[in-house]
């Protein structure tokens, strides 16, 4: 069995309206191949759908849109799990900055 991880996309439904609201979780799966670590990977989102009543009384449905990613990964000492580039915005100088006046 080799081990997985699945990026699966969830999206919140209030009263069978949908909203704007989603969740990325990444999860482990293990399994032969990676076909069959996309079964997995469904059937283990599928598990995690829900439903209930939020603090207001409405009906709050959270479902599971699709395992948008799957990496092979090794499970090892100091292995890479997750890794995230993000560019940074240049902001012009902030209003306090000293401008020399």
């Amino acid at each position: 069995m080799s081990a997985f991880t699945a990026q699966i996309i969830y999206r919140m439904q209030c009263e069978g309206l949908p909203t704007d609201q989603y969740e990325e979780q990444v999860r482990l799966v293990y399994a032969d191949n990676i076909v069959h670590a996309l079964s997995e990977a469904r059937e283990a989102g599928k598990r995690e759908e829900s439903t209930f009543i939020d603090r207001h009384g409405r009906t709050m449905c959270w479902r599971m849109v699709a395992v948008k990613d799957l990496q092979p990964i090794e499970l090892k000492n100091g292995g890479l799990l997750f890794s995230m580039v993000r560019e940074a915005e240049i902001l012009p100088a902030p209003l306090w900055a000293n401008t020399g006046s």
